[in-house]
């Protein structure tokens, strides 16, 4: 049995049109969480070295890039911070 690529797999899943459109409703999310990983990786750091600045477990550092929370504006601040960034608010109609 050969592997799918992400790509293909999604292609496949898009077919459907209820899951497209689940999935284009999260697209916010999905960005806020590239964007906190993009900062980590281009800080060069870990989940674990992130989790020792923000003073918290690593646990809380990988639920934040996978999305499985809902972090308040604090702590997406400490986040980039840890990582040598800051963070802004946009918004757009």
């Amino acid at each position: 049995m050969q592997m799918m690529t992400l790509d293909e797999l999604k292609k496949e899943a898009f077919k459907n049109s209820n899951v497209k459109k689940e999935y284009d409703a999260l697209e916010e999310e999905f960005k806020l969480i590239k964007a906190l990983v993009d900062m980590r990786q281009k800080a060069g750091l870990t989940q674990e070295e992130i989790a020792q600045k923000m003073s918290t477990q690593k646990s809380n550092i990988s639920r934040l890039e996978s999305g499985a929370g809902n972090p308040g504006w604090k702590t997406l601040q400490k986040y980039a911070h840890a990582c040598g960034f800051k963070i802004q608010l946009k918004y757009s109609q």
